[in-house]
């Protein structure tokens, strides 16, 4: 350790002479490359972001380009008029249901088919192609196979036979979110099956040999090798489930005519576009932006917690 040490002060003195030595660490180079990205994000995610926490404190609306109208401050009335709406309250009441049920159900599941791809020897890749090919299908066309499927007509009902919901499952408002959160579910499950497959070749064989040699069977190796083994995967798995379910869209308003039925799948998001758009109101929409925002950010601070090492 004194080694180290004094090798590495004559390094540290000469950083700490150079220009913004402190500031731009020991790889200015690379956080040189990394700038571009930087820059990306910048302009298409935080400059938007700030302007739509600016537009919700203001009475906003849209006018021509060359119009020059006063925007009054008004606190936060639209925060209160997002707040206090049925609509706004139903459909963050909806995205909960598609998180509670979304997220637990991709990660225990993409966990557990990733631990069974990794231990298939012959076809393994044509395994992960089966189950990726989902992932990177247009939504469009998955959505109209899955239409078919649980449409009051369709395969599904047809198999249950008297045992069939009615109405049925997209047209039910108990059963239109947590169908449309199978649906998600499934189609982006190929997705987190290569995080954990990319986790799993990281765990060494040896910490399952140990565990067999100590009795563990294989429900034993899976819960004391592999899930403690994946752990930093799991939490940043949680983390994009919960992006990405709060930022629904396109599931519900293509399966359900847009949150249908009786706003039964409305989400914040919808609400945006409707809001925003089809009913020119972007000030109120940027308050339901800026909650939404604020959601997600807690949940994913809880969910980065179970990548912490105990």
């Amino acid at each position: 350790m004194t080694a180290t040490t004094t090798r590495d002060a004559p390094e540290r003195s000469r950083r700490s002479r150079l220009p913004l030595g402190g500031l731009l660490g020991a790889q200015p180079l690379g956080l040189l490359l990394v700038l571009p990205y930087v820059l990306f994000l910048a302009a298409v995610m935080a400059w938007p972001l700030i302007q739509a926490v600016w537009i919700s404190f203001q009475d906003y609306f849209f006018t021509a380009p060359t119009a020059v109208v006063e925007h009054p401050f008004v606190g936060f009335e639209n925060y209160v008029s997002a707040i206090t709406d049925p609509q706004v309250q139903q459909s963050f009441g909806n995205i909960a249901v598609f998180l509670v049920i979304n997220v637990p159900l991709t990660a225990i599941l993409s966990l557990v088919l990733a631990s069974a791809l990794n231990k298939i020897v012959r076809f393994a890749s044509a395994y992960r192609v089966a189950f990726y090919i989902p992932y990177v299908t247009a939504s469009v066309s998955l959505i109209g196979v899955w239409m078919l499927l649980f449409s009051s007509g369709g395969l599904v009902n047809t198999i249950l036979g008297p045992l069939a919901p009615d109405p049925s499952w997209l047209v039910n408002s108990s059963l239109a979110m947590p169908s449309i959160a199978l649906y998600v579910t499934w189609k982006q499950l190929g997705f987190y099956i290569l995080l954990y497959l990319a986790a799993l070749q990281g765990i060494p064989k040896e910490l399952y040999e140990s565990a067999a040699m100590d009795g563990a069977g294989a429900v034993g190796r899976f819960r004391n090798v592999t899930v403690p083994g994946v752990r930093s995967v799991t939490a940043l798995v949680l983390i994009l489930a919960i992006i990405t379910g709060a930022n629904l869209f396109t599931e519900p308003y293509l399966l359900t005519n847009g949150g249908g039925p009786d706003g039964a799948s409305a989400t914040p998001v919808l609400l945006i576009y409707q809001k925003g758009i089809q009913q020119t109101n972007p000030d109120v929409a940027s308050a339901i932006g800026v909650l939404l925002v604020i959601g997600i950010g807690l949940l994913s601070i809880l969910a980065a917690r179970t990548g912490r090492e105990d």
